[in-house]
């Protein structure tokens, strides 16, 4: 897997292997990362949040396009390998932190500054969406007009907080792509 434009564009990231991982896929991110700059998203002045990061694709993507900063949450260890490959691969040390706890847990705490954009890849079938949408909603970690991003199975059910107005959804196959902006 490749980067796809930015600083970075073209350099090579590690994914991880095995069951229950899905590495976002180069025309769907390149599909997000569209739909995120055509509403206005100025790089330069976003901080980022990757939940369930897996291999980090989204945010190093965001990081390669000019965002300052990257807290990249896993909690699988082989993920958080790849990840720290991955920092030290790209040189990204100063500006992407990583973190290994459950994301639920980790969306309990109370942060000290909101993000402008949130992007979540959690594993199919957990029902880890709604509840981690719901977390960033009411424990304040979004700034106003924040955008979200979901990346989830085609078929899931899920219903966002009322403070979320929905501006894409997309489908990929099996994969679902939500954007929504927070109030």
């Amino acid at each position: 897997m490749r980067i796809i434009a930015g600083g970075l564009g073209g350099r090579v990231l590690k994914t991880v292997e095995g069951e229950g991982y899905r590495p976002a896929m180069g025309r769907t991110r390149e599909a997000l990362f569209s739909m995120l700059g055509s509403r206005g998203l100025a790089w330069n002045q976003t901080r980022v949040l990757d939940l369930f990061a897996g291999s980090g694709s989204l945010a190093f993507e965001a990081l390669s396009r000019g965002a300052p900063s990257a807290l990249l949450v896993e909690n699988a260890a082989p993920a958080m390998r790849c990840l720290q490959e991955n920092v030290a691969a790209l040189g990204l040390e100063g500006q992407a932190r990583l973190l290994r706890e459950d994301v639920l847990r980790f969306l309990k705490r109370q942060p000290p500054k909101g993000f402008e954009l949130v992007f979540m890849d959690p594993p199919y079938r957990k029902n880890l969406a709604e509840p981690a949408l719901r977390a960033l909603a009411d424990r304040g970690w979004l700034t106003p007009g924040a955008f979200v991003t979901a990346e989830i199975e085609k078929d899931a059910r899920l219903t966002p907080p009322a403070s979320f107005t929905l501006l894409a959804e997309r489908l990929f196959g099996q994969t679902r792509i939500c954007i929504w902006i927070a109030a």
